[in-house]
């Protein structure tokens, strides 16, 4: 208990440090010291990472996902329900993530090689990889190959997204090559929060990212079936969800959503969206009384995306709500999103061999995740339930069911990759209100929507902070802007 409250004190630390960003550039780290333990570092990047993960984007994804709406009574986040965000939005966002969580990282994998010790090495360069192939999938273009060299380049030149996986993927393999030849036992321990330098679970963490990167270039040139393939072969992906789960019950030790939007903000914001809440409720799922609380009616009730004028007199109580504790860890991958990952390896590029039993396991770890039996799903995947798998010759036919199941096992459990998996899928397939089959799985366009036709949107503006002091960074026209591995 000691290790982990002074783990917890570290983290509070530094996001009280980050908190005071918003007027940094990414080449500035203010809280690295010149020298200081690594493991603290490494904690201090972990925490970074995981407030912008469980925080903002947690935020951010719920909306753009269809998890939650805007309720009618609030008006906090009306510019994302309506596709209205602008170019300060995510200031805060990008100076944690690089700043912080980016320049802490690079802080470790320097001392690390410094040290010889590998472990070290690996854990922090996934975590590296990790965070920037969050930022680019949410942004697009951005510095990469010339960030963080602090005063040495106070304008870095942005990368493509295509390119910025490259390197990711050069990165992994690297650090693992590095540890695999010569295998040094991290020394962090119990300062690592997510797998206690566990370096079997690390390695597995790797192969799972890798898997990632590989199946989200799917729609693209750059699809590698021999790689992917070969992942699959191997089989060596996690068997333990990788999370941060040291939260306490109070203020600054919280998990992050939570202690935004239901704690500081007093819960009136985020109402659960029609989208989701209808899907689960309509098809018997018991992950709906795990994902969403009930009204003061004591009934589940949503709200269709983005339609607040039509209740404008009813508050936010009125609707079912997320059902996220100050406790509720925050996640960056799951057993369910690897299995899913793994189902859909099989459906492009084994002819659907295994497809099936690794969809089913997918969802039956959702349901662990959740807190609720692998048993609880057999009724509905189980032969003539609403959930059975049905193979299809159709790459697309059988990967639908797939997606929609992750859609769902994503929900506040790593929200922005329910929107990142929509966006590069369009599973589920976004219709106009009135036409919508909330049963199988739909997204509507959000009734306020400022964008014309059925648009939505596929990234965010770059930070205005950025775009001011960086003349090699161009606004974009639109946040309807595609993401480079968007292609289908």
């Amino acid at each position: 208990m000691n290790t982990m409250k002074k783990i917890i004190g570290i983290f509070v630390l530094f996001a009280l440090l980050t908190a005071c960003e918003k007027e940094l550039d990414i080449n500035t780290d203010p809280n690295t010291p010149t020298d200081v333990n690594k493991s603290l570092v490494l904690t201090a990047a972990q925490g970074s990472l995981v407030t912008g993960l469980g925080g903002q984007l947690t935020n951010l994804g719920g909306f753009l996902a269809q998890y939650h709406t805007q309720s009618p009574s609030a008006s906090q986040y009306t510019n994302i329900d309506t596709y209205n965000m602008n170019t300060d939005y995510s200031n805060r966002l990008w100076n944690e993530l690089y700043a912080g969580c980016l320049n802490d990282l690079n802080y470790v994998i320097e001392k690390s090689t410094e040290d010889g010790d590998t472990g070290t090495l690996l854990i922090a360069t996934l975590l590296r990889v990790y965070t920037f192939q969050v930022l680019t999938d949410l942004y697009g273009d951005i510095p990469y190959s010339e960030a963080l060299q602090g005063e040495d380049n106070i304008t870095p030149n942005i990368d493509s997204g295509s390119d910025i996986y490259t390197g990711l993927i050069s990165e992994l393999n690297e650090a693992v090559s590095n540890y695999t030849s010569n295998p040094v036992q991290s020394t962090v321990g119990t300062q690592d929060a997510i797998y206690g330098a566990n370096m079997s679970d690390w390695i597995k963490f790797a192969n799972t990212l890798k898997l990632k990167l590989y199946i989200r270039m799917s729609y693209t040139n750059m699809a590698n079936a021999g790689q992917v393939m070969a992942l699959i072969n191997e089989g060596n992906f996690i068997t333990s969800d990788a999370k941060f789960d040291l939260y306490e019950d109070a203020q600054n030790k919280a998990n992050p959503f939570y202690d935004v939007q239901l704690d500081r903000l007093g819960d009136v914001n985020n109402v659960a969206s029609s989208s989701l809440l209808e899907f689960l409720s309509e098809n018997a799922d018991p992950r709906l009384n795990v994902v969403f609380r009930r009204n003061d009616a004591n009934i589940f009730r949503g709200l269709d995306q983005g339609d607040r004028g039509s209740f404008a007199s009813e508050v936010a109580a009125n609707f079912s709500r997320p059902n996220v504790t100050s406790e509720t860890p925050v996640y960056l991958m799951t057993v369910a999103e690897s299995k899913f990952l793994q189902a859909e390896a099989a459906i492009r590029y084994a002819g659907g061999v295994n497809a099936a039993q690794l969809y089913n396991e997918g969802v039956e770890n959702s349901f662990i995740t959740y807190g609720l039996s692998a048993s609880d799903a057999q009724a509905l995947i189980g032969t003539g339930g609403i959930y059975e798998y049905i193979p299809s010759t159709d790459i697309e036919e059988a990967l639908r069911q797939v997606m929609i199941q992750k859609w769902v096992s994503l929900a506040y459990v790593n929200n922005i990759e329910g929107f990142f998996e929509s966006n590069r899928t369009h599973y589920p397939e976004t219709v106009t209100i009135g036409s919508e089959n909330y049963v199988e799985g739909n997204f509507v366009v959000s009734v306020s929507s400022v964008l014309t036709g059925n648009q939505t949107p596929n990234t965010i503006f770059y930070p205005d902070t950025e775009v001011t002091k960086n003349p090699n960074i161009t606004q974009k026209g639109s946040i309807t802007e595609k993401i480079w591995w968007d292609q289908k």
